[in-house]
């Protein structure tokens, strides 16, 4: 009679937890930009929204922050990088996008990361990549042309599609930085504090560029308009802050360490969809027959891309020949 070991049991249930907390994550930072379209659109710069939240999110973390002090000294570089990269940089050129471009169209540039970390593996490590994840960049960017109409001459706004890549540049770096020292045991740097002290850096960042002493906070005390109706401002403010920015963040890198960049990067990919949805429901932004497809199209892509890189912890390179497979089995035997 097998055995059952306790070990596979909790292995199973932690990997549970971590796609629950994936697929919150991709749920609440879906909704930033519902929300922050409004604002932006009452009146308030993009690069404002994005101080806004970045800084009310970083004061709801300082308590952590004050107790997870010891990451300055022992983390500096990952916590400057997550506040640089994670923080204001997806934040900054994701809401200066939205202000140029439908929201969904933002988000699926975004979804071009996995592209874009394959390419760099590719071209700059000079490292083999396997078949299956270069037809998912290939889908990835043909997917992206039927989202933008190229054959319309390119009718979405250049400088919104350049923003949108900026932010999915950036969100390489989120995936790769939440996942840092997760293998260290004890010595792993707590999430919560890389959380906390990245939304700080994000914010001092932010505060210098952003200038929120010339904002129009008037704008805060009044309403936005959502597809014709009236939401208070404020109320838009509380769920970028606290729902689409401290929920999703909390729940996405703890989702990484229970999980891997590239398994946590798939579920991700939900974000991409829920944003869409509610953008079409919420804002009246309607795609066309062609831009859903090649959405469809781009997440396909970003999933093949991300699910064929290596699994966690694994030795394996990014791409395995057959001589590299009768070598293993070699080995093994």
């Amino acid at each position: 009679m097998p055995v059952r070991t306790s070990g596979s049991g909790e292995v199973g249930r932690g990997r549970g937890v971590g796609l629950g907390l994936a697929l919150v994550s991709a749920v609440a930072f879906g909704g930033s930009g519902v929300a922050a379209k409004p604002l932006i659109e009452a009146g308030l710069d993009p690069l404002h929204v994005v101080w806004l939240r970045v800084t009310g999110a970083a004061l709801v973390m300082l308590p952590l922050a004050v107790r997870h002090r010891a990451l300055v000294r022992r983390r500096p570089a990952l916590l400057a990088g997550f506040g640089l990269l994670a923080v204001a940089g997806v934040q900054a050129f994701y809401f200066a996008s939205i202000s140029r471009i439908p929201v969904g169209v933002a988000l699926l540039v975004e979804y071009l990361a996995p592209a874009l970390v394959l390419g760099w593996v590719r071209f700059v490590q000079r490292r083999p990549v396997t078949r299956a994840a270069a037809l998912g960049v290939v889908l990835a960017v043909g997917g992206l042309a039927c989202v933008v109409e190229v054959w319309s001459g390119l009718s979405f706004d250049a400088m919104g599609l350049l923003l949108a890549l900026a932010a999915a540049c950036c969100q390489v770096g989120y995936f790769v930085l939440s996942d840092q020292g997760s293998d260290a045991g004890d010595e792993a740097p707590d999430p919560l504090g890389v959380i906390a002290y990245g939304l700080l850096v994000g914010a001092l960042v932010l505060t210098v560029v952003a200038r929120p002493w010339s904002m129009d906070w008037s704008v805060l005390a009044g309403t936005a308009d959502m597809d014709g109706t009236p939401v208070a401002a404020g109320l838009l403010l509380g769920w970028i802050v606290l729902a689409a920015t401290v929920v999703a963040y909390v729940t996405g890198v703890l989702s990484v360490r229970r999980l891997s960049p590239q398994v946590a990067g798939v579920v991700a990919c939900l974000e991409a969809v829920v944003a869409t949805v509610l953008a079409w429901v919420l804002l009246g932004e309607h795609l066309s027959a062609p831009q859903i497809v090649g959405g469809v199209i781009v997440l396909v892509g970003a999933f093949i891309a991300q699910s064929s890189a290596p699994a966690k912890g694994s030795a394996e390179p990014v791409a395995r020949g057959p001589e590299k497979d009768v070598a293993a089995r070699r080995t093994a035997a």
